[in-house]
């Protein structure tokens, strides 16, 4: 019975894993059509009894504005074109930070926040640590950098119920995300780490302070130099044979 019972667990695992795969590695082409973190939104909305409307259109790569690609990196994962997803000293800074108490600070990759909102649940747990791990990985290995931002993009939330940049564009500023100006990306890409509380066409000080710091970090990164250093389909760290895949 014990060897029946950890035969099916294995295939179990085994069909999870084949599958999660073969899902990523289709993503990598085709648009996704929703992201875990919307259906929990629209679940939440229905227990607190305040139903909402999702708004979330798809841009691709070309007409989403270079400021706004770079504001985001800027803002939210410097060393983007370089790590495997995984921000070691970032990690362990906030380790370092977090065990001395006060509020919590996370240390997550563009491509780790890729992995949570397209495929997992909020949350802390070990479970869904676990899963995020297993995610960015795949995502890493499976897509080219250029892809993981553009998914970011379209998928990571800009208010309650607003995700991606063409509906944060119109929701915030009444514009399309192509026509956004430098100064509405970075507000945009200042407001990231609390969207849901932040408001980036009404800011405060503080959140104008931060849009000006990453204005000036756009500049430091190199601007659109720091985006063509993207147009490789792997990271640095990867082969020269493995590249082009």
């Amino acid at each position: 019975m014990l060897r029946f019972i950890a035969r099916r667990l294995l295939k179990f695992v085994l069909y999870l894993v084949i599958g999660s795969a073969l899902l990523v590695l289709a993503l990598r082409w085709i648009p996704p059509p929703g992201a875990a973190l919307m259906v929990e939104r629209k679940i939440e909305s229905w227990v607190d009894d305040q139903p909402i409307d999702l708004q979330r259109s798809w841009r691709p790569w070309k007409e989403l504005p270079d400021d706004l690609k770079m504001a985001v990196i800027a803002g939210e994962d410097q060393k983007f074109a370089e790590h495997w997803g995984f921000d070691v000293a970032a990690i362990q800074a906030a380790l370092e930070h977090n065990q001395q108490g006060g509020s919590l600070r996370g240390a997550s990759t563009l491509s780790q926040q890729v992995a949570k909102n397209l495929f997992l649940w909020s949350g802390r747990s070990w479970l869904r640590k676990g899963l995020e791990v297993w995610f960015t990985g795949l995502i890493e290995l499976l897509w080219p950098k250029q892809r993981i931002l553009e998914v970011y993009l379209n998928s990571v939330e800009w208010s309650d119920g607003v995700f991606g940049a063409e509906a944060a564009a119109r929701h915030h500023f009444n514009v399309g995300a192509p026509y956004l100006s430098r100064q509405q990306a970075s507000l945009l890409a200042a407001v990231l780490p609390n969207p849901r509380k932040w408001s980036a066409s009404r800011p405060s000080a503080r959140i104008s302070r931060r849009a000006n710091w990453i204005r000036q970090q756009m500049l430091q990164l190199g601007g659109s130099h720091y985006l063509n250093r993207l147009q490789s389909s792997r990271p640095e760290w990867w082969p020269d044979e493995l590249k082009n895949f």
